[in-house]
């Protein structure tokens, strides 16, 4: 296939919209079913190099979950906890266990279920029919994968009425070195972000505490490439081998944190038995249940609890999570990565990361203020090391 005829481009009055190879070549993909848009397919190839390159960094299945050009999440094919399990809406899967890819995508597709609702999924490996049956169930555009096994190929067609987006790319195909992109008809031209990101970036421990074990490596690797292929500014928390919290296209570094550490703060919130145990009624979607959720967390427009709303969505009206409740549980949270796409210009980002429980710390450095970043990061005992490479991405 040498082109594709898109329906429009990023909205519906840029016509005429399609995608091609410059060089006249075929395009690296099949497109298996559906008909992607154009932000679908900036969904579909930003992802993709997202979980290829974790694949390549840690050896593991890895999964992101896009919304408008920015990663939701990202995760690895670890096992879930029963906690984890439930709080991500897939206690009820047989199988996941035994599936690496299938847990990359239950944490991924997890982890900011509001972000997610409509997403687009890109799996770094074969799709297989466990997998299959959990993106089916959730509100998604498309999926993009190396392959799919035929009997998941089959479940996802069925998927919106037969008309689900689904790609296969070819795994081995590598894009030109000089990459080009239009502006109000001006010709950008650089050289592609090949930058390789992986353990040995995270040599340059720069605190007091240089005590970094292999697990919050991990987190801080998935940190960082998720931030490769996040919209600047951005900050990415990680935990548990996955991306919790995403703070992205945001002009100021704090806001960043901020937003990013707010998301934390809420996926680890999901996990409290209060919210674990909130008496929903059978009927309430799983949609509906995470907007609930995320109310009853965040306090936000709705009080959900309140009467004459709680009996919309549950059996009984449930306690309220106080804010006293919040704080206590977040204070017992510990050991999460974050990482930053450029350097930390104030040490107020360190103060707030430290409300998230972050222990671990990549940035570039370079900042005229490290010196007051690094103390900071020394008085609460944190480990940061200077990558040295800026990620900005746009």
């Amino acid at each position: 296939m040498k082109d594709f005829e898109l329906k429009y481009g990023c909205n519906p009055n840029q016509k005429p919209s399609k995608i091609f190879m410059k060089d006249g070549s075929d395009l690296p993909i099949e497109i298996l079913n559906g008909r992607p848009g154009y932000i679908n397919f900036l969904d579909a190839f930003n992802s993709w190099q997202l979980v290829k390159e974790l694949k390549e960094a840690l050896g593991l299945p890895a999964v992101t979950s896009f919304k408008h050009v920015s990663p939701t999440s990202a995760a690895v094919g670890i096992p879930l906890s029963a906690t984890l399990k439930k709080a991500c809406f897939v206690d009820d899967i047989e199988g996941l266990d035994e599936s690496p890819l299938a847990s990359a995508y239950a944490r991924a597709r997890g982890t900011d279920r509001m972000c997610s609702f409509g997403d687009w999924v890109a799996l770094s490996d074969v799709c297989d029919e466990t997998t299959a049956k959990m993106i089916a169930r959730e509100v998604s555009d498309g999926v993009i994968a190396p392959g799919y096994e035929p009997k998941a190929l089959e479940i996802l067609k069925g998927k919106r009425k037969g008309t689900y987006n689904i790609v296969k790319i070819d795994p081995n195909y590598v894009p030109a070195e000089k990459e080009t992109k239009d502006v109000f008809g001006i010709t950008f031209e650089q050289g592609r972000n090949n930058f390789k990101i992986d353990k040995d970036l995270l040599k340059n421990i720069v605190t007091e505490n240089k005590d970094m074990p292999e697990s919050a490596i991990r987190d801080l690797v998935i940190s960082l490439i998720t931030l490769k292929y996040t919209q600047s500014n951005s900050v990415c928390f990680a935990y548990d081998g996955q991306a919790i919290g995403v703070g992205a296209g945001q002009q100021s570094r704090i806001h960043c944190t901020r937003l990013a550490g707010s998301k934390a703060d809420t996926w680890f919130l999901r996990q409290h038995d209060k919210v674990l145990n909130l008496p929903f009624k059978d009927t309430l979607g799983r949609a509906d249940r995470d907007n609930v959720i995320d109310g009853y967390i965040n306090k936000n427009e709705e009080d959900v609890c309140a009467e004459g709303n709680w009996q919309k969505y549950f059996t009984t009206r449930p306690e309220p999570l106080t804010q006293e409740e919040m704080k206590s549980y977040l204070a017992t949270k510990s050991g999460v990565a974050l990482g930053s796409d450029a350097f930390f210009p104030f040490f107020d980002n360190i103060e707030r990361a430290k409300k998230s429980g972050v222990q671990y710390i990549a940035e570039p450095g370079g900042s005229i203020r490290d010196d007051l970043v690094i103390d900071c990061a020394n008085r609460y005992g944190m480990v940061m090391a200077f990558t040295g490479m800026r990620l900005f991405h746009h």
